[in-house]
């Protein structure tokens, strides 16, 4: 928990209600983005993204694997997160591992839609190899290394450009098999296809503090707000998943209202992710 004064929680919460944080940014201003692709060569594709003092690590691993019974034609997605003991305090000992677990939860929610795969960010029918037979299994592990807020919309856009950073390697089917057999593939060492992350969503989180709500919410602002809803938005302007936190209850209205600032911050948010991942790939190519 964060241990702020009276005087420092006004100062925070009358910054807010004047459109003037107490780091000169504006309710729907971000802090300085930079993102690094390539940072770990086991992995078929990963990044690391910093948004002010938070810090985060995406690594994408595709395995073959069988796809379900209730989706033949469709691959599967695993998300895990995991809180390095020394991105704060609160992390030390097991301290790490209910938040690690709620932004599982929250980034599955957002990216990978419902159960029943509805507004899904990321297109698992292209991740199927031989209907009912073979697909491929994303893997996808984040590590929050550094702490200062907003760590959801950090992961996402970590995993946005370790989406994009990855390279699935070629399957060619050696043999057809019969129904009760699994067909032999051919896994290209040489020839890999890019993964395709057009319909991924940016994560934008709207923190309400007092009657406003702003973006990239540092971790004294997080302290002070009644609740907090993350949209997850792909390039067409459509919804991929909604997750809410904190107690106090929203209007109908005001989830609305959260949910179309939300679309239009989403757009610059995609924008400048866009233009670090470009630039962190033609650097890695360097």
């Amino acid at each position: 928990m964060v241990g702020l004064s009276v005087g420092e929680k006004h100062f925070i919460q009358g910054g807010i209600a004047q459109d003037l944080r107490t780091d000169g940014r504006k309710r729907l201003t971000y802090r300085p983005i930079s993102v690094e692709t390539g940072v770990i060569a086991q992995a078929n594709g990963s990044a690391r993204v910093k948004m002010g003092k938070t810090e985060v690590i995406a690594s994408v691993k595709a395995e073959l694997g069988r796809p379900s019974s209730s989706a033949p034609d469709k691959g599967k997605v695993s998300i895990f997160i995991d809180c390095s003991p020394t991105a704060a305090p609160q992390f030390e000992g097991r301290g790490g591992e209910e938040l690690s677990m709620e932004l599982s939860a929250a980034l599955r929610q957002c990216l990978l839609g419902g159960k029943s795969g509805a507004g899904a960010g990321i297109n698992l029918s292209s991740l199927s190899i031989v209907e009912g037979k073979v697909c491929w299994d994303l893997y996808i592990d984040g590590l929050v290394i550094s702490m200062d807020g907003n760590v959801l919309d950090a992961l996402g856009a970590a995993i946005k450009a370790a989406l994009s950073n990855t390279g699935i390697p070629k399957v060619n089917i050696a043999s057809v098999a019969t129904s009760d057999e699994q067909p032999e593939v051919d896994v290209s060492d040489e020839e890999f296809l890019q993964f395709d992350t057009t319909a991924v969503p940016v994560i934008v989180t709207l923190t309400k503090v007092g009657r406003h709500y702003i973006v990239d919410a540092t971790t004294e602002e997080e302290s002070q707000m009644s609740s907090a809803v993350s949209v997850s938005v792909n390039r067409q302007g459509l919804i991929c998943g909604l997750t809410k936190r904190g107690g106090a209850g929203l209007d109908p209205s005001v989830i609305l209202d959260m949910i179309s600032v939300a679309k239009h911050v989403s757009e610059q948010l995609m924008n400048k992710l866009d233009s670090e991942i470009a630039a962190a790939e033609a650097m890695e190519e360097d």
